[in-house]
């Protein structure tokens, strides 16, 4: 069972595992979409994100760091 749009949480453990120094505030919806995308448990379409799905991945990323 990979991940899907719909785990903001899990991706955004993910992301902070990945990035532990990088301040979510500073990146751009681009580069955070591409990085969820490869991530080795990622398993949904990349298409399917929109600005609202990115935005709540970043804000549960906040709540991590």
């Amino acid at each position: 069972m990979g991940l899907k749009w719909s785990d903001s949480q899990d991706i955004a453990i993910e992301l902070y595992e990945k990035f532990p120094d990088l301040d979510p505030t500073t990146v751009r919806f681009t580069d955070m979409h591409q990085w969820i995308t490869e991530l080795e448990e990622f398993d949904d379409q990349p298409n399917k994100s929109n600005e609202k799905i990115l935005e709540a991945i970043l804000l549960c990323w906040l709540d991590e760091v």
